[in-house]
């Protein structure tokens, strides 16, 4: 049945792009016209050492993705595909895979071990090819080192790809027997012991029972230990990322162990390639993890230490540990400030620094502040820029009371560095670090303010100064500002920003008009810095707020203006409009909550809805999600007048509870059904057949997230309280559909955290359409209509009162 497809896989990557489109149409072809034959052909090419490089490799891709998706309902629908196969070619495909492994060629070797791995993935968990683990295990103790390591990487794809429940305990004791083995130094061969390094990483999540057997646990630390010091770079990595793994997934078993991994990861940090380096850090940090979140999770709940599953490790470490974090400060890249995906030791030691101090808060301070005190003015750049990122980093986590004094003296000290400091690395850090203070010892928590009427108007000015500065340091000079104008947002009338609000927001458009905006997210930093000073702002700027409408109308309405746009052009129109329409929704939400500057934003009313209108007609496929939830908010503002406008917007309303691809704009259209529900009452009544008939679609759907579908319950009841007892022709629809979901949400006791947090938004979804029912139908004489839906409900409710998970 097999066919020859060495050329047009070779095709398939050709220059050319004709050659190129007529190989795929053909593949595309083949595997239509006969499935069974596309995939043995495919097999047979990956496994025939004759064959180039280049077409097996693509013959095992493939494969691959002939068998998994990202999509979930794709993938289920790969699933069903493979399991109806014929047997014979299902195993005439898998004997090819296997004895790929052998090929001298590492390539083709490593394709067919994901590929294995997704086999493996499907037929497992049904009972199927129970003989593979034992095949591969068998091949453990074949000479040639490469099929050893193909065997391993199998292994551990085959770990990453099926969850431990499906491999009895027997069969996870021989994989982690040969995976230890063969790491073991004695284990000549390097290419092995990395293998089998990367494969326990995976198997890790399958040896609960192995790590609750003191001698076994010893014997695997011992052997990722040793393994922590290989003379091979990527072993010593690999390494480091298991002990890593282990921190999070065996926290309680490592007391016994955590100072000689203080020692080995101490040495590596200070001695060892930075990806080998990078991991030790990450050690620390992820002890930190887990610690905030026993101590957050117990928080005030124990009476006595005993009762806290918390060992304090790092506790325990901080005088050691504080000072090898501190080394790595000094170790900054010369442009890192400019590289947005940058990542190196410096940044790695100031999160980690960052987090020792969430776990143990005011200790920490003492630690630090001598090597602030001491670097701070140094000549040497690197120095004063470790010195400010340790303090900003110490920011989160101590008490106000222990820090307040600190900082009230180093605010004039940052003030002045961000004006006069000559390097780009100190400012940038510098207003990071302002904006960290401003973030956590500025607001309504604090006692002692840190911003008087003393020290505000030099506040804006060195702010406003640096937002001229290099797009770096501009962009968290913007950062700043927006936390300074969200201390003040629960004051009440009065806020020291008011006198400097003109000032500041014709700075931050300034900024937005910049040539180089675009660099560092400034464009974007300035936007949501403008519209956390206008959320946070009071009555007396409003005049100021309403003569900031027709500016961002102007703004909004020139990239209307674009003619043909390259695909380039078109993302950053869109990401523009996208800051400009979430700019008017926080002016909107602001103007419309009182009475006076809502009767005098009306005028503007129309004009913005045709540009949000305008801004939809730009997308032929897709609807924009920020203009979409700039409509709900003046839907808010605008109440019953809003009726005006829904024979135009109605049919983008439409297309965005369409959008199943890109489920957030289904999510937000769906919450602006309700705003606009809110707003019109039963005014909406001529849409609602259009709207139910697209929302009972989205929840019969298998491809739309199931994130959207809670809302979309909640969305009935919105629907229901809007048209009152007119609802009763989709009560035969909605009815069945809540009655489904939640007998859904009654059978998911022992899920873990992700499903019982959706279970509960679902749960909740199911009781805001009920209420949103039952008020709808209140004083009709329709009620009578409920009453065979009342035993279900009243059961549903009982279940939810049982449920622990609340």
């Amino acid at each position: 049945m097999a066919m020859e497809v060495t050329q047009v896989l070779l095709n398939a990557q050709s220059i050319d792009g004709t050659v190129r489109k007529h190989a795929e149409e053909s593949l595309k072809q083949f595997q239509e016209q006969n499935l069974p034959s596309f995939l043995l052909s495919l097999s047979g090419e990956l496994s025939n050492d004759e064959k180039p490089v280049d077409s097996r490799k693509l013959a095992g891709l493939i494969l691959k993705n002939a068998l998994d998706a990202k999509e979930q309902h794709r993938k289920f629908e790969l699933v069903q595909r493979w399991l109806s196969l014929e047997s014979s070619v299902k195993t005439q495909i898998k004997q090819c895979l296997l004895k790929t492994l052998s090929s001298p060629v590492p390539d083709a070797r490593s394709t067919a071990s994901q590929v294995i791995a997704k086999v493996a993935g499907i037929e497992l968990p049904q009972k199927q090819w129970p003989e593979l683990i034992g095949s591969l295990l068998s091949n453990i103790h074949q000479l040639p080192a490469n099929v050893k390591q193909a065997t391993l990487e199998t292994l551990g794809y085959l770990c990453e790809e099926v969850s431990p429940d499906v491999v009895d305990q027997d069969q996870v004791n021989k994989i982690l027997t040969a995976v230890v083995q063969g790491m073991n130094a004695a284990e000549g061969n390097n290419d092995v012991r990395l293998a089998a390094t990367r494969a326990l990483y995976n198997a890790l999540g399958f040896a609960q029972a192995n790590f609750s057997n003191d001698m076994e646990r010893d014997y695997i630390m011992r052997v990722v230990c040793e393994a922590t010091l290989s003379p091979e770079v990527k072993i010593r990595q690999a390494a480091f990322e298991c002990l890593v793994s282990i921190s999070s997934t065996y926290y309680e078993k490592l007391a016994h162990y955590i100072q000689d991994i203080f020692n080995i990861t101490a040495k590596a940090v200070r001695e060892d390639e930075e990806p080998v380096a990078l991991q030790a850090i990450e050690f620390w940090s992820s002890i930190c993890d887990e610690e905030i979140d026993i101590l957050e999770e117990y928080g005030g709940d124990f009476t006595a230490d005993s009762d806290i599953p918390c060992f304090y490790f790092i506790k325990q470490a901080l005088p050691a540990l504080v000072p090898m974090l501190l080394e790595t400060l000094l170790k900054q890249e010369e442009d890192q400030d400019q590289d947005e995906g940058a990542w190196n030791i410096a940044m790695a030691g100031g999160t980690c620094l960052g987090l020792v101090a969430r776990t143990v808060g005011d200790d920490i301070v003492p630690l630090v502040m001598p090597f602030i005190e001491e670097n701070i003015t140094k000549p040497d750049w690197r120095q004063r820029e470790a010195a400010t990122y340790a303090f900003g980093s110490i920011l989160e986590g101590p008490s106000p009371d222990k820090l307040i004094s600190i900082v009230n003296v180093a605010l004039s000290f940052m003030l002045t560095a961000l004006t006069k400091d000559p390097s780009n690395h100190v400012k940038d850090t510098t207003a990071w670090t302002l904006g960290r203070i401003f973030e956590f010892l500025h607001g309504s928590t604090t006692d002692t303010p840190v911003i008087t009427q003393a020290n505000c108007q030099q506040i804006i000015t060195v702010l406003l100064q640096s937002m001229k500065d290099a797009p770096n340091v501009a962009e968290k000079a913007c950062g700043a500002l927006y936390f300074l104008a969200q201390g003040y947002e629960d004051v009440g009338p009065s806020s020291l920003l008011t006198p400097f609000f003109q000032e500041i927001v014709q700075s931050l458009l300034t900024v937005t008009h910049r040539e180089d905006a675009g660099e560092s997210r400034l464009r974007t930093a300035a936007y949501e810095a403008l519209n956390e000073v206008v959320r946070c702002s009071t009555d007396e700027t409003a005049p100021m707020v309403l003569q900031l409408v027709p500016v961002i109308m102007m703004e909004l309405h020139k990239t209307l203006e674009g003619q043909k746009l390259s695909s380039d052009e078109r993302e950053k129109q869109s990401e523009l409009q996208g800051l400009l329409c979430g700019c008017l929704q926080v002016i909107i939400q602001k103007l419309g909550s009182s009475e006076p500057t809502k009767y005098v934003f009306m005028q503007y009313a129309d004009q913005i809805m045709g540009l949000f209108l305008r801004v939809f007609a730009c997308r032929s496929a897709t609807v924009h999600e920020e203009a979409m939830l700039a409509i709900g908010a003046l839907a808010y503002a605008t109440g019953p007048d809003f009726a005006k406008y829904m024979p135009e917007f109605y049919k983008y309303l439409e297309m965005g509870l369409q959008n199943f691809e890109e489920y957030q704009v289904c999510a937000v259209t769906v919450g602006v059904v309700g705003d606009i529900c809110r707003a019109l009452e039963d005014k909406i009544l001529p849409y609602c057949d259009g709207i139910m008939t697209q929302l009972l679609k989205d929840l019969s759907s298998n491809q739309l997230h199931r994130s959207v579908k809670p809302p979309i319950f909640s969305c009935f009841g919105d629907i229901a309280l809007a048209i009152g007892e007119n609802f009763e022709k989709y009560l035969m629809y909605a009815m069945p559909m809540l009655q489904s979901a939640a007998e859904l949400s009654a059978h998911t006791s022992g899920a873990d955290d992700e499903m019982t947090e959706y279970t509960n938004s679902l749960r909740n979804g199911i009781l805001e359409a009920y209420s949103g029912i039952f008020q709808g139908f209140k004083n009709s004489p329709k009620t009578q209509l409920l009453i065979p839906y009342a035993p279900h409900i009243l059961q549903f409710l009982d279940s939810i009162y049982m449920e622990k998970d609340m």
